[in-house]
């Protein structure tokens, strides 16, 4: 079968494709026809023919052929799936395949790519196709992609909004981008109490379609405050005839549209949620929190670490110019050459014990890198357990005890690994005992002050209000290196000289 057959197969007709791996063929189709159409460009204009306007024509039939084809792929796969694909693409060919979007699903692509790739989207879209793309959006979603759009969309945007939505936009843009009300949908179906579940029912049978991940209806007064929900289950399990308030749950968790989006996710993750209702502080009901944004917050929290880390900022396209990814990374490249040179000179403090004993300049990146890796462990298990809310100030002496512990009993057991080996290598010196000795203390000594680092830099960090995971390593990795050749070198002087 071949990789069109299958992606035909694959994507149901008059259905978007929801298949990871059908993306990555679409993906891989994609390239392909991308590529054929550079090799059939080159050759046409490569081929010497005395026919005038042949090779135009020629090159104008194959490209609109190879066009069709991209279409076709694209039309039959979700939103999600082409965000996917033009997030793997090079700028131009980004551009070629964007242009092959139906002009009534740019909207829904545009919430679903990342920051980055979005800014160079809209870039390439005029007033008019901006206006077209945004405004067929729920007002929580325009809100999300506002910061991206010019001024004058916007505007041109609100004054087709009516005047709930506009006040739902205003809303959902005043509040911090990291915020539950900035991710809050008003999209959600309220009754009252004193009503019936047949009421209920023939009520929601008036919808086309119910709101996404409804799995609750929310009940409120006339001055709609929440009091509280009805599950779907139960709206079907009980006779039709039982009124509302005999039925509904009280026990609901709510959230505030101040409360910060990443304690929202922990509570998703903690109760099995799908929605939430938002209420303000009069205790009204102003909107709901579902599990698809909390699925994105946890994603993004994931890769603000793991880039963070290293010193990268999180938007970054990967297909970025080479300038502008180059000086992305230009802030902890430099600290890491000042933290170099720092390291460097604590070695020149100790280049008499090195000339005597040249066996220690071999045996300096062991006790460095073993250090280093450690140290990286208790960090990462650290910020882990802050972003979970698991550390606070009754257990983190406990928590701090507990690491130096394990730091030494396993700079104690691979200490004396590496050490034995140290020895066995430099036995024949009358000095190879002392340096295996030598490198085990240091060993053990370093690795718990990489366990040491990796506790105290994301607590203090967290407690500053900054990111525990922005430079962490490479503090750690400074740190560890400097303080690593002081050690190892410090106790070679008292043992040699």
């Amino acid at each position: 079968m071949s990789e069109q057959e299958m992606l035909d197969r694959d994507a149901p007709q008059g259905a978007p494709a929801r298949d990871p791996e059908a993306a990555q063929r679409a993906l891989v189709r994609v390239q392909q026809l991308l590529d054929k159409q550079r090799r059939v460009e080159s050759l046409v204009h490569r081929e010497q023919t005395p026919v005038e306007g042949r090779k135009p024509l020629v090159e104008q039939l194959v490209h609109r052929q190879h066009l069709t084809e991209l279409k076709s792929i694209l039309d039959r796969l979700h939103p999600a799936d082409i965000a996917y694909i033009l997030e793997a693409l090079p700028l131009d060919d980004r551009l070629v395949v964007w242009d092959c979007v139906k002009a009534d699903r740019d909207g829904e692509i545009l919430m679903e790519v990342n920051d980055a790739v979005r800014e160079t989207l809209i870039a390439s879209m005029d007033h008019e196709e901006l206006v077209d793309a945004v405004e067929g959006l729920e007002a929580d979603e325009i809100a999300h992609i506002a910061d991206d759009l010019p001024a004058d969309v916007v505007e041109e945007i609100q004054e087709g909004l009516t005047s709930e939505e506009r006040a739902q936009l205003r809303a959902s843009m005043s509040y911090p981008d990291d915020s539950v009300g900035a991710l809050m949908d008003f999209e959600m179906i309220t009754i009252r109490e004193d009503v019936t579940l047949e009421v209920v029912l023939r009520y929601l049978r008036r919808f086309d379609e119910l709101p996404d991940h409804t799995d609750q209806v929310f009940v409120v007064d006339r001055h709609e405050v929440l009091k509280g929900a009805l599950p779907l289950d139960r709206l079907l399990l009980n006779e039709p005839d039982t009124e509302v308030r005999a039925v509904l749950r009280t026990d609901l968790l709510t959230l505030s549209p101040l409360d910060e989006a990443s304690e929202a996710a922990q509570a998703f993750e903690r109760y099995d949620l799908v929605s939430a209702p938002v209420v303000d502080a009069g205790g009204r009901l102003v909107g709901r929190l579902t599990v698809d944004e909390v699925v994105d917050v946890i994603r993004e929290e994931g890769e603000e670490a793991a880039l963070g880390r290293v010193g990268l900022r999180e938007d970054e396209d990967l297909f970025a110019t080479v300038w502008r990814s180059a000086t992305n990374r230009w802030l902890w490249l430099a600290v890491n050459l000042c933290t170099a040179f720092i390291a460097s000179r604590v070695i020149g403090q100790f280049e008499a014990t090195i000339e005597k004993v040249v066996a220690l300049a071999t045996l300096m990146t062991v006790v460095m890198g073993i250090a280093g890796n450690s140290g990286n462990q208790t960090m990462t298990l650290m910020i882990r357990s802050i972003a979970l809310g698991q550390v606070t100030s009754g257990n983190s002496r406990r928590l701090i005890l507990k690491e130096m512990a394990i730091a030494g009993l396993n700079g104690l057991v691979w200490g004396s690994v590496a050490g034995s080996i140290a020895w066995f290598i430099y036995r024949d010196s009358p000095q190879g005992w002392l340096i295996g000795l030598t490198l085990l203390l240091a060993m053990t000594l370093n690795m718990m002050v990489g366990a040491m680092v990796g506790m105290f830099v994301p607590l203090l960090l967290e407690r500053s209000g900054r990111d525990p995971a922005i430079g962490s390593s490479v503090l750690l990795t400074f740190i560890t290196d400097s303080m690593g050749v002081f050690i190892f070198l410090g106790l070679a002087t008292l043992f040699f000289l």
